[in-house]
C-alpha cells in the first residue's frame, strides 16, 4: 500500500491577545489507503486541531507555522485557498463531531449532499440529486428517497451522522477524517456508525483518521493509534502491540481510568489529577510530568523524544508490564455502604404523555407516549442505574421523580407521600429532599453569577439556617467536591468541564437532600476525568447516605455506580435486576444488544463483538409505538405473539424481571458462546 497521507513536524499556532497557543507542536503521521488510524487523547491535547490542519480549516487566529501535509504526494501546506478548497470535499472528507450544528437547518438533506458534487463535480441537479440518493442508500439510512426531502430536524441524531457521513463521501474521497463521529451517540446507534465506517472505508479503499478520546472505539477499529498529550505525540503503534504493551504513563493512566464492565465496584477507580498545560506557556520537561505519577527529577528538566521503531513513545522512565499491574491492582476501597430495607422513593404505574396539537385550530393531533405504566422503588443509599437508547423516557422519569415534571397518571411515593399532585408551593417545601444532577452543567448554571452565590440560592430560597451556617456548608461542600475556596469568586466559564460538574454536584448537596437524580452526569467528560466524578460520587455517597437515581447510556459508568440496574426501552421498563444479573444473565433481547455495542478497550474482544451482530434499526416513534412487545421490529427473538400481545414485566429469577415472551429461550442461549462472558471476567 502507497502512503496516502503523509505529515511531518507540523506545527500550527493560534495567535491571540494573551500570547500563542502552540496547538500541534511538531506532528507526524501518515495513513495508507485502506487504513484507520486512530488519534486519542483528552480534550484539548490537540486531536482536532491536527485534523483540522490538515484540511486547513482552523479557527481565528489559526496559521500552519511549519511542517509537511502531502496527500498522495502533494504538499498542501503553502496551497492556495482555491486549491485548498477544492481538496476539501473531493479528496478529504470530513465528518464532525456534532452534525446537528454542521448541518444547514434551512436546506433539505438532498440539496446539502448535492451541492458538493455541483460544486467540486460540476454535476447537474438531477445527476447530483441521483448520486445523493445513491450515497444516502450506501450509508444505509432507511427510505431513503424520502429522507431526500427531509430537513435536519426531521432526522434522530443516528440518521444525522449518516447524512454527514454521505456528504463527506458524496465525492469519493481517498481520506476520510472523522472528528468524534459517535460521542453524542446511544451505544447502539454508536456501533452502527462505526460499522459503517468500517465498511465503508473496506469497499471505497480509503484511509481513515479517527479522532476520539475513547479508547475503546480505537480498540476495534484502528490499525494503528496515536496517542497525543499537549499538542505532541507521546506514544505510537499498531493497536495489538499498544494496548498489550503501553509504555508510556499517560497512555496507560488513560486506559487505567476507564471503568469497565465486571470491575471491583469497591474499588476507587485510576484517575489523572489536574488538567492539560496551558500551551500559550507549556511547561519545562515532559508536559505530563505534572500529573505523572512515576515523574522524576530529569521530566521537569528534560523534554523526551519519541524513541523506537514500530513502537514509539516519548518517555525518561516507560511503565513496564510490571508497573501496570501494580497499578491496576490498587487496593484503595471505597467507604462501606449500607442500603436500607424501607423503601425511599416509590414508582406506581407512572405514566407520562405529551398531546400533540396540529392546524389553526390547534386540534389534538396525538400524543407522544414518553413514560408507560413504570414501576421502581428505590431504597435509602442505593443506586439503581436507568440505561436504554435516547428517547427511551428515561430523563422524563428522571425530572417526575424530582417534581419537575406532572405525570398524567400513577403515584410518586416519597417515604410514603404521594408527591405526583401537590401544588406547586408545596412541591417548594418537599423539593429540598430531592434534587437533579444536570448532563450539561454549563447550560445549568447563570453564566451571571458567580459560583458562591450560585451555591448558596438554593439554602437562601429555602430559608434553611443562618448566613454564616448557610456559607460554613458551601466551603465544607467546597472541601468535599475538591475544589478551591476562591472558586465562589469566579464565573462558570473559569472552569473546565469536570470543574463545572463538582460545582453541579455541590449545589445538589446544598439542602442535605435524600434523592440525587443524576441525568447523564460524565458523558460529556474525558476518561480521566470521569473517573474523579465517579469516584467523588461514590466517596459522597457513603458519607451522605445519598440514593441516586443514575441514568445514562454508558454502560461501564453505570455498572460501577449501580447496586440494581433498570433497562427502559420506548417509555417501558423491559429488564430490572441487580447489577451483577444483568451483565451476567440478561435476559430481555434489548438488554443482550445493548452489552454487545459497549465499546471494550480490548482488541481482541472488539473484533469478536464484530462477529456477533448488533441492535439494528432505530427507535421507532413514541408517537405510535409499536403493538404488542414495543421491541418485536428490532429483536431476534421475535414471534407472532410479540406483535400481538403485550408482555408485563415478571419475575424470571430471584431479584430479577423482565418483559419478555421468550425470556427463557433467551436465558437458554448459552451467553458464553457469543464471547460476551469475556467483558465480564475482562
Amino acid at each position: 500500500m502507497s502512503k496516502l497521507l503523509e505529515v511531518n513536524e507540523l506545527s500550527t499556532e493560534i495567535r491571540q491577545r494573551r500570547g500563542v497557543v502552540r496547538a500541534v507542536d511538531g506532528v507526524s503521521l501518515s495513513v495508507e489507503r485502506g487504513e484507520t488510524l486512530g488519534v486519542v487523547g483528552e480534550s484539548g491535547c490537540g486531536k482536532t486541531m491536527t485534523a483540522l490542519s490538515i484540511v486547513r480549516l482552523l479557527p481565528a487566529g489559526g496559521v500552519i507555522a511549519s511542517g509537511s501535509i502531502k496527500i498522495d504526494g502533494e504538499e498542501l501546506v503553502g496551497a492556495s485557498e482555491a486549491r485548498m478548497r477544492a481538496v476539501r470535499g473531493d479528496r478529504i472528507g470530513v465528518v464532525f463531531q456534532d452534525p446537528m450544528t454542521s448541518l444547514n437547518p434551512s436546506k433539505t438533506i438532498g440539496w446539502q449532499i448535492a451541492e458538493s458534487l455541483m460544486i467540486h463535480k460540476a454535476a447537474s441537479k438531477s445527476m447530483a440529486r441521483k448520486r445523493a440518493l445513491e450515497v444516502l442508500e450506501l450509508v444505509k439510512i432507511p427510505a431513503a428517497a424520502e429522507r431526500l426531502n427531509d430537513f435536519p430536524h426531521q432526522l434522530s441524531g443516528g440518521m444525522r451522522q449518516r447524512v454527514m457521513i454521505a456528504i463527506a463521501l458524496a465525492n469519493s474521497p481517498e481520506l476520510l477524517i472523522a472528528d468524534e463521529p459517535t460521542t453524542a451517540l446511544d451505544v447502539t446507534i454508536q456501533a452502527q456508525i462505526l460499522s459503517l465506517l468500517d465498511e465503508l472505508k473496506s469497499t471505497l479503499n480509503m484511509g481513515l483518521i479517527l479522532v476520539t478520546h475513547d479508547l475503546g472505539v480505537v480498540a476495534g477499529r484502528a490499525d494503528r493509534v496515536m496517542v497525543m498529550y499537549a499538542g505532541r505525540v507521546v506514544e505510537s503503534a499498531e493497536t495489538g502491540r499498544l494496548f498489550e504493551a503501553m509504555r508510556h504513563p499517560y497512555t496507560f493512566s488513560l486506559f487505567a481510568s476507564i471503568p469497565r464492565i465486571g470491575d471491583d465496584r469497591e474499588r476507587v477507580l485510576t484517575s489523572i489529577p489536574g488538567l492539560p498545560p496551558d500551551l500559550a506557556h507549556p511547561p519545562k520537561g515532559c508536559r505530563f510530568a505534572e500529573r505523572c505519577r512515576f515523574a522524576q527529577d530529569r521530566c521537569h528538566s528534560e523534554d523526551p523524544a519519541l524513541v523506537g521503531e514500530e513502537h514509539r513513545y516519548a518517555c525518561w522512565f516507560p511503565v513496564n508490564h510490571e508497573i501496570r499491574s501494580a497499578v491496576v491492582a490498587s487496593k484503595d476501597r471505597h467507604a462501606a455502604r449500607s442500603i436500607g430495607d424501607v423503601p425511599l422513593l416509590e414508582l406506581k404505574g407512572l405514566v407520562k404523555e405529551y398531546d400533540i396539537f396540529a392546524g389553526a385550530l390547534r386540534r389534538k393531533a396525538g400524543s407522544v407516549h414518553a413514560v408507560s405504566g413504570i414501576d421502581l422503588t428505590l431504597y435509602e443509599g442505593e443506586t439503581i442505574g436507568i440505561v436504554g437508547e435516547s428517547g427511551c423516557g428515561k430523563s422524563t422519569l428522571g425530572r417526575m421523580m424530582v417534581g419537575l415534571e406532572r405525570p398524567t397518571s400513577g403515584q410518586i411515593l416519597y417515604k410514603g407521600v404521594d408527591i405526583a399532585m401537590r401544588s406547586s408551593g408545596e412541591m417548594r417545601k418537599l423539593r429540598r429532599n430531592f434534587q437533579l444532577m444536570f448532563q450539561d452543567p454549563y447550560a445549568s448554571l447563570d453564566p451571571r453569577m458567580r459560583i458562591g452565590p450560585a451555591l448558596l440560592e438554593p439554602v437562601r430560597v429555602q430559608h434553611v439556617g443562618g448566613s454564616r451556617d448557610q456559607e460554613a456548608r458551601m466551603y465544607q461542600l467546597l472541601d468535599e467536591v475538591g475544589l478551591r475556596h476562591s472558586a465562589v469568586e469566579r464565573y462558570p466559564h473559569e472552569f473546565s468541564g469536570g470543574q463545572r460538574q463538582r460545582v453541579g454536584f455541590a449545589r445538589a448537596l446544598m439542602l442535605e437532600p435524600g434523592l440525587v437524580v443524576a441525568d447523564e452526569p460524565v458523558s460529556a467528560l474525558d476518561v480521566s476525568i470521569r473517573s474523579q466524578v465517579l469516584n467523588m460520587m461514590r466517596r459522597l455517597q457513603a458519607r451522605y447516605r445519598l440514593t441516586y437515581a443514575l441514568i445514562s447510556h454508558d454502560l461501564s459508568v453505570v455498572s460501577y455506580l449501580a447496586d440494581r440496574i433498570g433497562v427502559m426501552y420506548l417509555g417501558e421498563l423491559v429488564e430490572l435486576a441487580t447489577a451483577s444479573d444483568v451483565f451476567s444473565t440478561p435476559a430481555h433481547p434489548y438488554t443482550r444488544g445493548l452489552l454487545r455495542s459497549v465499546p471494550i478497550p480490548d482488541p481482541a474482544i472488539e473484533r469478536e463483538k464484530a462477529r456477533i451482530g448488533q441492535i439494528v434499526g432505530e427507535l421507532p416513534s413514541p408517537l405510535s409505538p409499536p403493538s404488542g412487545c414495543r421491541f418485536h421490529p428490532r429483536c431476534p427473538y421475535a414471534s407472532d405473539r410479540c406483535s400481538v400481545d403485550h408482555p408485563e414485566l415478571r419475575i424470571v429469577a430471584t431479584g430479577h424481571s423482565v418483559a419478555c415472551h421468550n425470556a427463557e429461550q433467551v436465558l437458554e442461549d448459552a451467553w458464553e458462546l457469543e464471547g460476551l462472558a469475556r467483558i465480564i471476567d475482562h
